[in-house]
């Protein structure tokens, strides 16, 4: 194959040919971008035209060469209309799965069974291996037996940069961070609200809520942006602010009730940002045996979360000696981004030469 083209029809491409946007699903469209580009797969984005973009190219479905072309599919229900429009060029056509968030919850049987055909019939690769047993799953329950038994899953954590880590730089106040950026209800906002407000009339502390736009303009987000000690704003502007914001902050509190890795909480703990977690299998995944900070009830969350800002150098301290040495290093080795790029591009090979 000559080049690995990225389908995910959210993505917004700024005027200066450059993917915007710091959500998740943005984030790992550049990350698939620079894979194919030290690949030598000369990277190309499925758009709505032809253009020639900073590193790479965009182009319609249509005009991908479908001989040559690996394509990488973030919107996995419409994999076999992608193959479909393939077909007509390209005898075999290389579609390929990437599973980035939790597999869906549909109520509708259509796109229930649409998911888990697409997950058994094109090879799928998934941003955990929480994720990929969910894929697993998917296709064992609602496909026969015959069609299972050929599906091809892989799977990697997505880990990040790890050089992208700033300094510390402690807060007079400390500062609690909100770690999504979305107000959904698997993210239990007011679970977190409730907490920091009890955790607030203890201790004077500041908390952050960096949110996608869409979420800023609603009614929750703008009565908790009234408090005076709170902060809600736009995602940071660049990847250097967000981690030097992160460099700042003192603790997090997630509250979600479902993650398919969970890579702000990676990265905020890596950034020394001390993380009170529930006590959950996607959480477990993320750090050692032995985590101090794991709550099981509200009231658990509030201890927690009250410890580690009155005592944040204590957290930080039994955090290294759980692990023998420095935890953020424990973190960054464990979640360092070249695992990614390496097993990918190893699969990709593996499964389309």
């Amino acid at each position: 194959m000559k080049r690995l083209a990225i389908k995910w029809d959210q993505v917004v491409v700024d005027p200066d040919g450059r993917v915007g946007g710091h959500d998740a699903g943005a984030t790992l469209v550049r990350r698939l971008l620079r894979l194919g580009a030290h690949s030598g797969l000369a990277p190309a984005l499925v758009g709505p035209g032809t253009r020639r973009c900073d590193g790479f190219d965009q182009v319609p479905l249509e005009f991908v060469e479908a001989e040559s072309t690996v394509v990488v599919n973030l919107d996995v229900l419409d994999s076999m209309a992608v193959w479909r429009t393939l077909r007509q060029c390209a005898e075999h056509p290389a579609v390929m799965n990437f599973q980035w968030g939790p597999t869906a919850r549909y109520d509708d049987r259509v796109p229930q069974l649409t998911e888990a055909l697409s997950f058994a019939l094109f090879p799928t690769f998934a941003n955990s291996e929480r994720t990929a047993s969910e894929v697993r799953e998917v296709i064992d329950r609602w496909t026969a037996p015959a069609v299972a038994a050929e599906a091809h899953v892989a799977w990697v954590n997505l880990g990040f940069r790890v050089d992208h880590v700033q300094a510390r730089n402690e807060p007079e106040v400390p500062v609690v961070l909100y770690p999504a950026i979305y107000l959904s209800g698997r993210k239990q906002p007011k679970l977190f609200l409730d907490v920091v407000e009890h955790v607030h009339k203890q201790v004077p502390i500041r908390v952050e809520m960096r949110l996608h736009e869409s979420h800023l303009v609603s009614e929750l987000a703008m009565g908790v942006s009234a408090k005076d000690w709170v902060w809600v704003g736009p995602l940071t502007a660049t990847r250097g602010s967000y981690w030097e914001a992160l460099s700042s902050t003192t603790a997090f509190l997630a509250t979600a009730t479902q993650e398919s890795y969970g890579l702000a909480y990676v990265e905020a703990l890596a950034a020394g940002v001390i993380g009170i977690l529930p006590d959950a299998g996607w959480a477990r995944a993320l750090v050692p045996d032995g985590y101090p900070f794991f709550w099981h009830s509200r009231e658990e969350a509030e201890s927690l979360l009250l410890r580690a800002v009155r005592e944040p150098a204590a957290c930080r301290s039994e955090l290294d000696t759980l692990v023998g040495g420095q935890f953020t290093a424990w973190i960054a080795d464990k979640h360092d981004d070249h695992s990614f790029e390496e097993v990918l591009t190893r699969q990709i090979a593996d499964w389309f030469g």
